[in-house]
């Protein structure tokens, strides 16, 4: 039985997105590990876990949650901007 856990900075994901990211991380587990069985998805285990920015340090980049939320808002209007870009 996979587990999968995803650590994340609180706020780069909406609901939508992380429903997509398990929906895709199980099929891709149910193609490898389980062989294709459609049956081995029943025992996929995903966990997305979402920390402040205040949590993390990326080399010398401590993220504040105003950097997170400028990235979210140029992310968004950039995939308005692209017809077809995963929303």
């Amino acid at each position: 039985m996979p587990f999968l856990e995803l650590h994340t900075v609180k706020g780069l994901l909406s609901p939508e997105q992380k429903r997509y990211l398990m929906e895709k991380f199980s099929d891709l587990l149910v193609e490898v590990e389980g062989g294709g069985d459609p049956e081995f998805r029943k025992m996929v285990w995903i966990n997305i876990d979402e920390r402040e920015a205040s949590c993390w340090r990326i080399g010398e980049l401590w993220p504040t949650e105003e950097a997170v939320a400028r990235h979210v808002e140029a992310r968004e209007a950039m995939r308005k901007a692209v017809p077809g870009a995963q929303q």
